[in-house]
This record gives C-alpha cells, structure tokens and sequence, in this order.
C-alpha cells in the first residue's frame, strides 16, 4: 500500500525568526536621540510578566528570563495553543 502522506521534512530546514520580547515602548525621535549610556526606559510590562517568545513577529510561548554564566536565556513556562485554521 503506498504512503499518500506528504513528506515535510524539508520544512524542518526553513530559517525562522526568533525574538523574546520584554515589553514595548513608543519614543518620538527626538527622544531616542536623547538615549545615551544608563538611560532607563519604562516599559509597558511589570519586571515579573513573563517574557514572549515570538516566531515571525507571532508569540508561542512565554516565559522567565534565565542567566547562565555571561549570557541571558529564556526558560519557556507556557506554550500558546495554536489558532485553528479554518
């Protein structure tokens, strides 16, 4: 009996892109060009929300920023569900 089921494999090799984002911010132009070393921007989130990891500007998961030895990871605590495609 022959396998009708597409092989996707190939999808597994498409680059995505990755982000984790803290939170969001509006600045008008001259106030970037005012940022400089030590600035503190506020930004729309609380210091203990969870942080979105977004694929291709779409979140699929959260989580809590992790720190291990020079460098910063995130530690994924909830995964989104998936949106139905009708």
């Amino acid at each position: 009996m022959k396998d009708d089921a597409p092989n996707l494999g190939f999808l597994l090799e498409v680059p995505l892109g990755l982000c984790a984002e803290l939170g969001r911010r509006s600045l008008r132009l001259s106030e970037l060009l005012a940022l400089g070393a030590g600035t503190v921007i506020d930004l729309d989130r609380r210091a203990s929300a969870p942080i979105d990891v977004l694929v291709n500007g779409c979140v699929v998961a959260r989580g809590e920023i992790v720190a291990v030895d020079d460098r910063y990871g995130v530690r994924i605590t909830e995964v989104v569900g998936r949106r139905e495609v009708p």
